[in-house]
């Protein structure tokens, strides 16, 4: 992945076009999406995901590598608006200290693949070069840096790069040296998601890692599934633990 393709902020009418945020309340009790025990509710390649010592963990070995990337599922219905919170911990068991994984959401199942998923990536890296950010798996791809404030557009005509949107950069609302102040690297680590309209946010530890507003009237998702990503590549283990979700509603 590279950067590249994100724009500076613009000018004229993409510029002009200021996406309305609603203020949303939480309307319920926070829902427990794992049980400490099993995989009651998730679905996934089972050779890959366990429960283990109460945490959900997934995992490749060089005995075992994996083709493409795999997801656990959420079989339960998520809500349109939400806050969705858990704890990982990323861990390489590899001589690159390589490891990538990432929590989907408003994503959709990829038809006759498996446990293949598409959507929203709230991205998890083991170096930090990509923690916190907004991915699109298997759809407009690298769409920020981490800690960005984004604007996106469907791709305009006189966008000549090779990305798949048009990106405006706002602001930068956290650097890189504070992400990775607060990223706990190969430790446990809370990661937050809210989905409000088409206002993304994700908190790494508290700290913005980013905030978007998704202005793609055809590729913006309202909705979807819930699911955790092993990503294809060299050995690797991510655990996930005390996974809540939380219905908003707008007022």
């Amino acid at each position: 992945m590279n950067f590249s393709s994100i724009r500076k902020p613009m000018t004229g009418s993409l510029a002009a076009a200021i996406l309305t945020v609603a203020c949303h309340q939480p309307t319920s009790e926070a829902e427990a999406l794992f049980n400490g025990k099993d995989l009651a509710g998730w679905e996934g390649d089972t050779t890959r995901w366990s429960v283990q010592n109460g945490l959900i963990s997934g995992q490749t070995t060089p005995d075992a590598p994996i083709e493409s990337n795999t997801f656990l599922i959420w079989k339960g219905d998520a809500p349109e608006n939400f806050e969705l919170s858990l704890q990982f911990k990323l861990t390489g068991q590899n001589e690159a200290g390589w490891a990538n994984s990432g929590i989907q959401y408003r994503a959709r199942r990829i038809e006759d693949s498996g446990y293949s998923v598409g959507g929203y990536q709230a991205d998890i890296d083991l170096n930090g070069k990509y923690t916190g950010m907004l991915y699109e798996e298997r759809g407009r791809g690298l769409l920020m840096a981490p800690g960005q404030k984004i604007r996106i557009f469907p791709k305009s005509e006189t966008d000549t790069s090779k990305s798949k949107a048009t990106v405006e950069v706002m602001e930068q609302a956290s650097t890189r040296e504070e992400i990775l102040a607060a990223y706990k690297i190969g430790d446990w680590n809370v990661f937050k998601i809210i989905a409000d309209g088409a206002h993304l946010r994700h908190y790494l530890n508290g700290v913005l890692t980013a905030e978007v507003f998704d202005a793609d009237p055809e590729k913006a998702a309202t909705d979807g599934i819930i699911a955790l990503q092993l990503h294809k590549g060299q050995p690797m283990t991510i655990q996930f633990r005390d996974i809540t979700l939380t219905a908003l509603d707008r007022h």
